[in-house]
């Protein structure tokens, strides 16, 4: 399928699986000037009635639950060994439209580069950014703004940022990606961190091709940059590990990141397009810690509040928060005090009740399950129903004309 810009009266079909599925009519003047997707990594319906439970309470109701339209996105990979998507397949289907096998990133399975939805909205004219708590050049960002056959090459994706796609906001952890060996950049190395750029010093190049670099929160505040690179951990922002060791304190909170990446691209009359991801959901899920999955979750939860405070002054922007995949295959379970099952997590307490409930897994990878979606903004109502996840791109050109 094409994509075709926004005229006056067009009916958009988007085909999912192979058949019709979606069908909207736009008049001109009523698309998406901006388009923000907010990824909760590993965010299935699980996590998401997780946060809900322990966050709001039995009848309460997330920031990211108040959206205008929603539904269910089929995540599998096109991959010749696996079902179950890895997160670069899956987020090069969100941003180019078209599956690809696992490991991939922004290229199709022959590995032939895919052009993005963020390179076409540069194209346009439109500011963009990057802004992640995991790896900036990780696996899921990486998708929307490089083009590589495998997850792992991250220098190559750095390289990639600042020489080509050139997104006018990169924030996130993964030093060690930008700066030479034996050059620890600012972050302190962990047991098996080291820096490893084959490239050189490439945050001193990217300096030197116009970006500001910002190492910490106030430096981040202070800035007036309309291209910032900020890298805020040699690795993932989030400390990983099982209930007790994992801990979620990421020195620049997400929301923070947000709320400068918004002022910053939003100073494009143009308008922008904005990829915003919380990956302590996953990080957290893959240890099977409840605990650091709430605090992920409810970073995410504050983060898509202050999206949506922006969007009241700019309801010409689409908005969509989803999961690229699940992980953990997490469940509520009841709360008996009888069970000793060693898997489980709690209790935990339902806010405003007596309640209590435990969390269950069924594994430390990710699963084959649909993840929500939630959408508001011009086109948001075609992600209602069952979607794969190639359609989500397909929604965002659609509302914005790319």
């Amino acid at each position: 399928m094409r994509g075709r810009g926004l005229a006056a009266a067009t009916v958009l079909v988007v085909l999912c699986g192979g058949s019709a599925a979606v069908a909207d009519t736009t008049t001109a003047g009523s698309g998406a000037r901006n388009i923000i997707y907010i990824q909760g990594d590993g965010l299935g319906l699980g996590q998401r009635d997780l946060l809900r439970l322990a966050l709001k309470g039995k009848n309460g109701r997330l920031a990211m639950d108040g959206l205008a339209a929603t539904g269910l996105v089929r995540t599998a990979s096109d991959d010749p060994g696996e079902i179950v998507t890895d997160s670069a397949a899956a987020a090069t289907a969100l941003a180019t439209g078209h599956k690809t096998r696992n490991g991939a990133v922004g290229v199709d399975g022959n590995g032939r580069p895919l052009e993005t939805i963020l390179e076409r909205a540069k194209r346009a004219g439109k500011s963009t950014g990057l802004v992640t708590t995991a790896q900036v050049t990780g696996a899921s960002p990486a998708a929307f703004a490089a083009h590589v056959p495998s997850r792992d090459s991250q220098s190559d994706i750095a390289k990639q940022y600042i020489e080509n796609s050139r997104p006018d906001v990169l924030l996130g952890g993964g030093e060690d990606w930008w700066y030479p060996q034996g050059n620890p950049g600012l972050w302190p190395d962990k047991p098996g961190e080291e820096s490893r750029s084959p490239y050189g010093n490439l945050v001193e190049r990217a300096q030197r091709t116009g970006y500001t670099y910002v190492r910490d929160g106030d430096e981040l505040r202070a800035t007036r940059a309309n291209r910032i690179l900020g890298l805020f951990a040699n690795e993932d922002m989030v400390d990983y590990g099982p209930d007790g060791v994992g801990k979620y304190a990421p020195r620049v909170p997400l929301q923070q990141m947000a709320r400068k990446a918004l002022d910053t691209l939003s100073k494009n009359p143009r308008g922008f397009f904005l990829f915003l991801e919380e990956e302590g959901t996953d990080g957290m899920s893959h240890e099977n810690n409840a605990h650091g999955v709430i605090d992920a979750g409810r970073a995410l939860d504050a983060t898509v509040a202050e999206v949506l405070r922006f969007v009241r002054t700019h309801p010409d922007t689409l908005v969509i928060i989803g999961g690229d995949h699940e992980t953990g295959g997490l469940s509520i379970e009841n709360y008996d005090a009888s069970d000793t099952d060693p898997d489980q997590d709690g209790p935990f307490d339902v806010p405003g009740s007596k309640l209590r409930f435990t969390v269950d897994w069924t594994t430390h990878d990710h699963t084959g399950a649909d993840t929500p979606v939630t959408a508001e903004g011009p086109g948001s109502t075609r992600l209602g129903g069952t979607v794969q996840n190639t359609d989500v791109h397909w929604v965002m050109r659609l509302a914005s004309g790319l």
